[in-house]
């Protein structure tokens, strides 16, 4: 089969001089694997860290990708539930799935937990044409969804329903703050959010903003402008006035990190949350405290979430609640050129996908 293979690290973000198709040798399924034949992979920001091989040194040779959708081949004898030809997307989050964290229903918190395509390997990730995984880490696509949306969606719909369902509870009529709302996590939020028949301010580069609403969002606000966080005050204010109720935000979704932390802590009502998975502008966020004591603040961490969560956001998908943005395709051979838009953001909008020939 071929690959999208690395042999050394990039840490200069060069990635054209490490990344080669490569032929390997085809996966044969272990007793409780499934194997699939890739249509269509994802970009995700943690494909960027393992190249550079930091924070987490990956395992060399290595192949990138935890998003993976495509149609089964092959099962092992002792899965159950998949057959071949079902249309399957992977599940990332690879757990012991016996501890008291996982037997719990917390398998996010699982001390053995990796993430499949950025810390397993070597040669194990979704940029091949031929996928094996554990019966356990895949879920069946439903039907009226595509493998490029099956794929966009595989770990940024899971982050962000649990981010907003799982974590912060989130309730409707709520006041929320989509922060980065042109990611692919973003995304999701806006629309997850107006599942929950929210009011939804989200925030983006200025070349997004109309992206944004049409996308579901009741206001877009340009995060780039120092006082961004006046702009989103004032337009609570406007809501709070038609609900009768006391400005403010009530629920902060956040990946930014460290530029726009505190700001955010500004707008929370009383009693209010912030649910934070990630701080792609740094983590050495500073914080006014008294925004969290005295105002009673709930800030609270998520990352991945269970296979539960995952279906359930598939399934609004499949009943054309929720869809995928989907920014750009690439085929195998401009794995270079994807990561490199990836990495510098500029214009981009929704996901990045990757492609092998004939797929």
């Amino acid at each position: 089969m071929k690959a999208v293979v690395y042999h050394e690290y990039a840490p200069d973000d060069n990635y054209s001089k490490i990344l080669n198709v490569e032929d390997l040798d085809d996966p044969k399924p272990k007793p409780d694997e499934v194997i699939f034949k890739l249509k269509t992979a994802a970009l995700n920001y943690n494909d960027i860290w393992g190249m550079r091989g930091a924070p987490v040194p990956v395992k060399l040779p290595h192949v990138s990708g935890s998003d993976a959708a495509g149609d089964v081949v092959a099962v092992g004898e002792d899965v159950k539930r998949i057959k071949v030809g079902d249309r399957v997307v992977s599940h990332a989050n690879m757990t012991c799935r016996v501890c008291q964290e996982c037997t719990s229903g917390r398998e996010f918190d699982c001390s053995s937990r990796t993430i499949w395509g950025f810390q397993t390997g070597p040669v194990w990730g979704a940029y091949a044409e031929l996928i094996h995984l554990p019966e356990v880490n895949v879920t069946k696509i439903p039907e009226g969804v595509s493998y490029d949306d099956a794929a966009a969606a595989s770990m940024t719909i899971l982050t962000a329903w649990h981010m907003l369902v799982g974590r912060a509870n989130i309730t409707p009529g709520q006041t929320v703050l989509i922060m980065g709302g042109g990611s692919g996590v973003g995304s999701f939020g806006i629309q997850i959010a107006k599942l929950y028949n929210c009011d939804v301010i989200a925030t983006a580069s200025p070349d997004k903003l109309d992206q944004l609403t049409a996308l579901g969002a009741d206001y877009a606000v340009d995060h780039r402008k120092d006082d961004w966080h006046k702009e989103v005050r004032a337009i609570s204010k406007e809501i709070a006035k038609k609900k009768g109720t006391l400005p403010g935000i009530d629920l902060s979704f956040d990946h930014i990190g460290q530029t726009h932390w505190n700001k955010q802590l500004t707008l929370l009502k009383y009693g209010a949350t912030l649910v934070s998975c990630g701080a792609t502008t740094g983590y050495d966020a500073h914080t006014d405290l008294r925004h969290i004591f005295f105002k009673g603040t709930n800030i609270l961490g998520a990352t991945q979430g269970t296979k539960a969560e995952l279906e359930q956001g598939l399934f609004w998908m499949g009943r054309g609640k929720i869809k995928s943005v989907i920014d750009s395709v690439y085929s195998f051979e401009q794995a270079a050129e994807a990561h490199t838009k990836m990495l510098n953001g500029k214009g981009m909008f929704g996901k990045i996908l990757l492609k092998p020939e004939g797929a």
